[in-house]
């Protein structure tokens, strides 16, 4: 099962991804957490220490990975360079290993005009083809608010692109744009997640604004959730009855096998 879970700055779309890879680790699968935010926190939230993330490189960062599969000098323009580079090594050679699940920290997509057609962007994408269209484990991204990582050969391997939203309408506008924009280039599956939700009420607000389909679950405003993002610790390990059900009810809905 290949995910892509997105959504509005801040509301908790790098949390539920890192619940979610612990689900399926827990369920015996093996996990393959790919952080394409470039406010990389994904190791935090599936409880990786914070010195072992301190040592993983993003991708994007690494040029002279980029230089050697590429052929290009990375951060310069007009250079003839190899539009599909050897990828198919990286995810084990340059991810850290933590309890069943691997993590590898993709970095930036640079922006420029319509597409940055640049060596580190051709990398990357190039890269997260290979993890969606022929990794044999389950294969969950963090993605930045958007689908700048994502190419069309790459959305006919998304099973589900997963989109967190707030009680809020520019939370529910962002969701819908993702959506517009993914629609446009393959992705045909979406599930919805409404998050911090103080009332029941707030909850069917949400699920209002989508088709039924979409919704695949409500996750309560919670202080523990904000306590384990402090201090940087596991949330699968703190999670209150409220919370279990909420998240469990998400993964399920999914319909891994496990």
């Amino acid at each position: 099962m290949k995910i892509a879970v997105t959504g509005k700055g801040g509301t908790g779309k790098t949390t539920l991804a890192g619940i979610l890879a612990c689900y399926f680790r827990d369920d015996g699968y093996k996990v393959l957490a790919v952080d394409a935010d470039p406010d990389a926190n994904l190791g935090s939230a599936i409880g990786i220490p914070p010195d072992l993330t301190a040592s993983l490189v993003p991708i994007s960062e690494r040029r002279k990975l980029i230089k050697e599969r590429t052929g290009a000098e990375p951060g310069e323009f007009g250079q003839m360079f190899k539009m599909n580079p050897v990828v198919d090594d990286i995810p084990d050679q340059y991810s850290v290993d933590f309890e069943g699940i691997k993590l590898l920290v993709m970095g930036a997509i640079r922006k420029g005009g319509g597409g940055c057609a640049c060596p580190e962007n051709v990398l990357l994408q190039s890269l997260l083809s290979e993890i969606m269209l022929k990794r044999d484990e389950v294969v969950i991204v963090d993605m930045e608010a958007g689908i700048e990582h994502l190419g069309r050969a790459t959305c006919k391997a998304v099973d589900r692109m997963l989109i967190t939203v707030e009680p809020g309408a520019r939370s529910i506008s962002t969701a819908k744009r993702i959506m517009e924009l993914a629609a446009e280039i393959g992705i045909e599956t979406f599930g919805v997640v409404g998050n911090k939700v103080v009332t029941e009420d707030r909850g069917r607000w949400i699920a209002g604004q989508f088709a039924p389909v979409e919704i695949l679950g409500v996750i309560p405003y919670s202080e523990i959730i904000l306590e384990a993002d402090r201090r940087q610790v596991a949330l699968i390990n703190r999670l209150d009855e409220n919370l279990k059900t909420a998240f469990e009810s998400i993964y399920r809905a999914l319909g891994p096998k496990g």
